[in-house]
C-alpha cells in the first residue's frame, strides 16, 4: 500500500483518474488487480492534493460498469468451460472453489449478486463473466452493475475523503501528524482486506468438507 501511494503520488491527476478507471475495469473483467486498493489510495490523495474525489469516483464507476460489461461478453461467448480453463491456469484465484461460491451467490441473490459483489473481492471479479456464463439477461445484469458501480465507487471515495477532510481540518497544523492518519488508514484498509479474504477463504475450505459428506 505504502508503495503504491508514493508511486501515484507522483502523477499528475489525469493519468489518477486513468489509472483508477483502468485498473478497476480490467479486475471488472475477471482479472485479479488490486482496485480497491487503487481507489482507496486514490481517494486519500484527493484530500491534500488537486486530485478531484468526484472525477476519481466517477472513473472507478465508469472502469466498474465498463470492465463488467466485457466480462460479461467473455463469459457470454466462451461459458463454464472457459472459467474452469482459467481456474485451472490460475486456481488461486479461480479455481473450482471460488467458481462454486460464485454460482451460489447467485443462486441466493439472483441478478443481485452482480450488485452485492460490488462489495466483495471474489464476486467482485467474477461478477461479470459469470452472469455472461450463466446467460443472465443484459438489461437486468446492467441495472444491478451499474448501481452497484456507482454506490461502490462514490460510497467508498466520499466516506474516505470526508474522513480525510476532518483530520486535514484539526491536523492542519501538523502536517506530520496528518500523513501518520493517512499512513494508518491505509495501513488498516490493507489489513481489513486481508482479514476479510482470510475469513472468505476459511468459509469456503468449511463448505467444501461438508458437501462430500452431504451427497449420497
Amino acid at each position: 500500500m505504502h508503495h503504491i501511494s508514493e508511486w501515484m503520488g507522483t502523477l499528475s491527476p489525469i493519468w489518477i483518474y486513468l489509472l483508477v478507471g483502468g485498473v478497476i475495469g480490467i479486475e471488472s473483467m475477471g482479472v485479479p488487480l488490486p482496485g480497491e486498493i487503487t481507489l482507496v489510495t486514490a481517494s486519500l490523495l484527493s484530500v491534500t492534493t488537486s486530485v478531484s474525489p468526484w472525477l476519481v469516483a466517477a472513473s472507478a464507476a465508469a472502469g466498474a460498469i465498463i470492465g463488467d460489461s466485457i466480462g460479461y461478453v467473455i463469459g457470454r461467448r466462451g461459458g463454464r468451460p472457459l472459467l474452469e480453463r482459467v481456474g485451472r491456469r490460475f486456481p488461486k484465484h479461480f479455481g473450482p472453489e471460488h467458481l462454486a461460491k460464485a454460482e451460489r451467490s447467485f443462486r441466493k441473490w439472483g441478478v443481485w449478486a452482480v450488485f452485492f459483489g460490488r462489495f466483495i473481492a471474489l464476486l467482485r471479479i467474477l461478477a461479470g463473466p459469470l452472469a455472461g456464463a450463466l446467460h443472465v439477461p443484459y438489461p437486468k445484469f446492467l441495472v444491478a452493475n451499474a448501481t452497484g458501480g456507482i454506490v461502490w465507487s462514490f460510497g467508498t471515495v466520499f466516506a474516505i475523503y470526508s474522513l480525510g477532510q476532518v483530520a486535514e481540518k484539526w491536523l492542519k497544523d501538523f502536517s506530520w501528524v496528518a500523513l501518520a492518519v493517512a499512513v494508518v488508514a491505509g495501513a488498516a484498509t490493507t489489513l481489513y482486506l486481508r482479514r476479510k479474504a482470510a475469513a472468505e477463504a476459511k468459509a469456503l475450505r468449511a463448505e467444501s468438507e461438508k458437501e462430500p459428506a452431504g451427497t449420497p
